[in-house]
């Protein structure tokens, strides 16, 4: 039986195994609602208050700001006399549950009590000591290892089994090395046990320009949208007969159907950590074993997608702010936030590890790349050639940057064009128009901020780079110095550039002429196409969803033992992707919502309300139509469905999409058929009526969806 701490009036007691008293949890973070910033502990700041309603906050900045009155966002209005003056010290405590045997009470986390298959608290609890009574004396059979829920029973795919047998090889090889440096036997040499790499998710998504950005190349045709596969990444290690989750990563592939300037590009957007990996010993080399693995799986990672014929990856090397979290949510007290230079500088070592096993051809930085005009580069200096990605630091301050040019501008372009002529013209274009001014205003902002920090803003290459046009070389002849690093021609520019001497040599940056060598590049696939299993979870629809949901959930990583339970926890909602363990907050309310109680915007992927907010608000809660989040992932297993080739003797990993096909395989067989009464063909019909209703695509391949299509429109004539 399960209770809350604070209604058993435990605070005499002791949990029978930890032996501690009640335990309070980290604050959970506030946020402003209207700026977005962190209200600190203990600070003052202003909320709804209604019975009836979530809690809204507004920090005290906010709360000054706002001479109006009245707050306005999301299409709400919010009276600040309706505002109640609060403190932000709420302290909330470890739940407790109670054995059913011997009525004893622990802890749920150190019992590792899992709430959520026991909503009602009506299930038998046997707590840990009574369990083993009870196997000593034959009164229990153990459960096989095959029925528990933890990490290396997640599905597995062509990435997490490349990871893996990598980064196990290494591992070996690591500790042989050891030995014989230690000159001992390897079975002498500790070495990490139950380890468990897993991509957890892998979902196709598209990433929508900013309209304002868009309008400054209305004749080039920018991209309004990019197509791309979010995957995220994790690491488990059985500690103390427990999977604890140690590593997680976000990465995003945009493949070679992608437009350009994020054609073939991959970006590695938020990596995460504790430190709690066993053993705590240092490589041959001295670094922790601990960075060893980490670095071995990006490694691997950057392997695959080199192999896959990604050309370009991108990383951001920008640490959390020291009490933030970017995917694990509170992290130990004795692992340190990494200062930029050290992670910068770890990032590095990571991609001379790489670039020795020529997985990396050679890495530089964003500015340098996209920033520096120079007489050898070809190309103008422009924002368009910029790949632009989700969550990346200058695609998400392109907008403010804009407006502020617009405001500094004065309405006047033609003024603005006059002033900055002579920077136009060095930037490379020839016949520049307002926007192309608006262009080179956006670059030197954005390149005067990140030039202080270039060296964080990384680019990996993948495959070898002409040195001429700066373009990936992916088929045809290559030509390479074998003195000078980095030199490189295309066959294209190689036709043109022989014309400087005398057979196939160059001039070296010291006056030395050096001869080439060449060679065919046939290595490079055609496209990126991937052929790995689609796995969609919503509570890591993105790094802000699965933080919210151990934040609200208090799932801690502070602590081993918390470590543990929130590990525990995540593999549940990792086995049970459908359950009602829910995925995400509610933009407006900020509360933690259930995938059944969940309203989502299709046009705008991060905007989410909870269906208590939408009861009270309705249409005016956005301006796009909302969906219920359980509809929206029914309708995207039958989009999947419709293209899932894999069979029935090899179910899909996807989930529900077995299910879904076999339902469709039955509805196409049925002799009962609607008309007499059968359920299964009524669920079929009823999926299919709600997809053709907000199906756009005037060929869709879904069966009968453009019979209903039809049908609607003769009944609306």
């Amino acid at each position: 039986m399960a209770e809350n701490g604070a209604s058993c009036s435990l605070s005499e007691n002791f949990c029978q195994l930890c032996a501690l008293p009640q335990l309070a949890f980290s604050p959970m973070p506030l946020y402003c609602l209207f700026c977005g910033a962190r209200i600190k502990n203990h600070a003052t700041y202003y909320a709804t208050i209604d019975k009836t309603s979530d809690q809204l906050c507004f920090c005290t900045t906010c709360y000054n700001k706002c001479h109006r009155g009245t707050f306005t966002l999301y299409g709400l209005s919010i009276s600040k006399s309706n505002l109640k003056t609060l403190k932000n010290d709420l302290v909330t405590v470890e739940s407790w549950v109670q054995c059913d045997r011997c009525e004893g009470w622990q802890h749920q986390i150190c019992a590792l009590f899992n709430d959520k298959k026991d909503l009602g608290g009506e299930s038998e609890y046997l707590c840990p000591k009574c369990y083993l009574e009870d196997l000593e004396f034959g009164g229990l059979m153990p459960l096989p290892r095959s029925s528990s829920l933890d990490a290396h029973h997640l599905p597995q795919t062509l990435l997490s089994d490349h990871l893996e047998q990598r980064l196990f090889g290494r591992l070996k090889q690591e500790r042989e090395n050891r030995a014989k440096a230690a000159g001992k036997n390897p079975e002498e040499v500790p070495c990490p046990a139950d380890l468990a790499v897993r991509v957890v998710s892998s979902v196709d998504k598209r990433l929508k320009v900013k309209q304002q950005f868009l309008d400054i190349f209305p004749e080039n045709g920018y991209p309004a949208e990019f197509p791309y596969r979010s995957k995220v990444i994790l690491l488990f290690q059985r500690i103390e007969g427990v999977d604890v989750c140690l590593f997680a990563m976000y990465v995003q592939e945009f493949g070679s159907a992608c437009s350009l300037p994020n054609q073939r590009c991959v970006y590695i957007s938020y990596l995460d950590s504790v430190k709690y990996f066993r053993p705590e010993t240092k490589t041959v080399k001295g670094e922790a074993l601990r960075t060893f693995v980490y670095h071995e799986i990006l490694i691997g990672y950057l392997d695959y997608c080199k192999k896959r014929g990604f050309a370009t990856c991108y990383i951001w090397a920008c640490p959390p702010v020291k009490g933030e979290d970017y995917i694990l949510y509170c992290h130990p007290e004795t692992q340190k936030t990494p200062k930029p230079d050290k992670l910068r500088l770890w990032y590095q070592s990571m991609l001379k590890k790489a670039t020795e096993e020529k997985i990396v051809v050679n890495f530089s930085n964003l500015y340098e790349k996209f920033f520096v005009p120079t007489g050898e580069r070809k190309t103008k200096v422009t924002a368009a050639r910029l790949p632009y990605f989700d969550g990346d630091y200058w695609s998400s301050v392109v907008e403010s940057m804009i407006k502020k040019i617009d405001l500094e501008s004065g309405g006047d372009p033609e003024k603005q064009l006059k002033k900055k002529w002579r920077s136009v013209k060095a930037f490379g274009h020839s016949n520049p128009s307002a926007n192309d001014v608006k262009d080179v205003l956006l670059m030197q902002a954005l390149g005067h901020i990140i030039s202080s920090a270039k060296e964080d803003f990384i680019i990996v290459y993948l495959q070898s780079v002409c040195t001429n046009c700066h373009e990936i070389i992916l088929s045809g002849q290559r030509w390479f110095c074998n003195q000078c690093k980095n030199y490189q021609l295309c066959e294209r520019c190689h036709d043109v550039t022989e014309l400087v001497g005398p057979g196939d040599t160059h001039i070296s940056s010291g006056g030395q002429r050096h001869a080439l060598s060449q060679e065919v590049v046939n290595d490079v696939p055609a496209d990126t196409e991937d052929n790995d299993a689609i796995m969609d979870n919503c509570f890591l629809e993105n790094r802000h969803a699965l933080l919210s949901c151990c934040q609200g959930n208090h799932y801690q990583f502070d602590s081993l033992r918390r470590a543990k339970h929130s590990s525990m926890m995540i593999l549940y909602y990792l086995h049970y992707p459908n359950g009602s363990i829910a995925g995400t907050s509610c933009t407006l309310c900020l509360k933690e919502t259930g995938a059944d109680q969940r309203w989502v915007c299709e046009t705008c992927p991060e905007f989410s309300v909870c269906s208590s907010c939408y009861d009270r608000h309705g249409a005016n809660c956005h301006n796009h139509t909302l969906i219920n989040c359980l509809v929206k992932q029914l309708l995207d297993v039958l989009l999947h469905a419709s293209q899932c080739h894999t069979t029935m003797n090899l179910p899909c990993s996807y989930p529900n999409c077995s299910i879904l096909r076999r339902l469709f395989s039955h509805a196409h067989a049925c002799n009962i058929r609607i008309a007499g009464g059968c359920r299964h063909c009524k669920k079929t019909w009823f999926i299919l009526l709600m997809h053709s209703r907000r199906c756009k695509d005037p060929s869709c391949r879904i069966p009968r969806c453009m019979d209903l299509k039809n049908h609607a429109k003769m009944l609306e004539s």
